[in-house]
């Protein structure tokens, strides 16, 4: 898709998005106007729009966003050199970008606009004196941000947020991380749409029973009082959930269709299956497989497949941003410590690992101690006491 059929531009004109726009046409994967940036909800492809708190009233759509940003959320982030692969110490922003908040806070909403808007927006709150690189940030949500491009909509000139603009550099600033998948507001939206509206009928058909047949007589019309107590007896049987008695010349017939005739549950879990589908998360990880088809699989084996088709377009987002050189020093990247907390092997195989590096040298005990979070030996010196 090119940019300009994504941003759904048409007009030659200075494009300007304004924050205060109507929810209805606000948030799509930038968090502005649909006509403006995308066309996302109301361009010709017959998705109406859905905004994220409805998304997330979605049982499953919730689901997927707390497994992706749970995981995502509690990978430690460190500085590595990007030629010898060592491990540098890590400046304090990376240990915690906002210091209001912890960093896992800021991971996971920072990878919830990735999921439902495609783009998320940090905002630079201090530098570092000696280079002028960010030190400090603040994740701001895509429904207070305003963008104004280029007459030809090539281009961002700048962003606003909550109406003020911000500059385009420095203090004040926006750090853009843009997914590798489209947003699932622009891509999802009739699926959920459809999600909800199976709740809903579920739940009027819950909430307003009404009847779904009627008592014929096939003998001689009945009085008015007579039929009124059949009715009611009827009705008191049903609510009591006990056996009723009808006559030879009664018979009782069916309209309309039971809950169990609309398939609400069948429809239910399909739409389930199907968001799971479209958030890149294994339906049986929400109870959403339908066929239950999945064959054996050990624990690391299915967190690999996981990392791999689910969280590493995120994961690779958020690392390649902060590893650019207006971030962290030319030389340096920054990666997610997935291997060591999320991938990490079970003790004993972690353990017969390390035994086998020992004995081919490839390693010695310290390594080995810092392998597994332990202090390396030391030489302790100690003075003489005089008794």
């Amino acid at each position: 898709m090119g940019l300009l059929e994504t941003f759904g531009i048409r007009s030659k004109d200075k494009v300007q998005i304004d924050a205060q726009l109507p929810p209805a046409i606000m948030s799509d994967r930038f968090g502005v106007g649909s006509y403006s940036y995308g066309g996302l909800y109301g361009n010709g492809y017959g998705a109406g729009f859905i905004d994220r708190g409805t998304a997330l009233q979605v049982a499953t759509v919730s689901r997927c966003r707390n497994l992706i940003c749970g995981v995502i959320s509690y990978l430690p982030l460190e500085l590595y050199k990007k030629s010898t692969g060592e491990e540098l110490e890590s400046p304090l922003w990376l240990e915690q970008p906002d210091m209001r908040q912890p960093r896992a806070v800021t991971l996971a909403f920072t990878v919830d606009s990735l999921i439902f808007y495609g783009v998320a927006y940090w905002r630079v709150t201090s530098l570092y004196a000696d280079d002028g690189r960010p030190s400090g940030f603040e994740w701001v949500a895509n429904t207070r941000i305003t963008v104004v491009t280029d007459p030809k909509g090539y281009e961002v000139e700048y962003y606003s947020i909550d109406g003020q603009r911000v500059p385009m550099a420095g203090i004040g600033s926006l750090v853009t991380f843009q997914s590798l998948l489209p947003g699932v507001l622009e891509t999802g939206s009739r699926t959920i749409q459809a999600a909800i509206d199976i709740q809903k009928a579920a739940a009027v058909a819950a909430a307003t029973p009404m009847a779904t047949g009627f008592i014929k007589n096939n003998g001689a019309d009945l009085p008015e009082a007579q039929v009124q107590g059949i009715l009611a007896g009827w009705k008191s049987a049903r609510q009591n959930r006990s056996t009723a008695y009808l006559t030879s010349t009664l018979d009782y017939q069916t309209v309309g269709y039971s809950p169990k005739d609309m398939t609400y549950n069948e429809s239910s879990q399909y739409l389930s299956t199907e968001i799971a589908r479209l958030m890149n998360v294994p339906a049986f990880m929400v109870s959403s497989d339908m066929n239950n088809s999945m064959t054996y699989q050990n624990v690391l084996d299915s967190r690999k497949e996981y990392v791999a088709y689910s969280l590493q377009p995120y994961i690779c987002a958020i690392e390649e941003r902060l590893s650019l050189d207006d971030i962290t020093r030319h030389g340096n990247i920054v990666k997610f410590a997935v291997d060591e907390t999320f991938l990490r092997a079970d003790t004993m195989a972690r353990l017969d690992a390390i035994e086998k590096m020992l004995a081919l040298g490839l390693i010695d005990v310290n390594d080995a101690r810092e392998m597994e979070s332990m202090s390396p030996y030391g030489t302790e010196e100690t003075d003489d006491i005089e008794l």
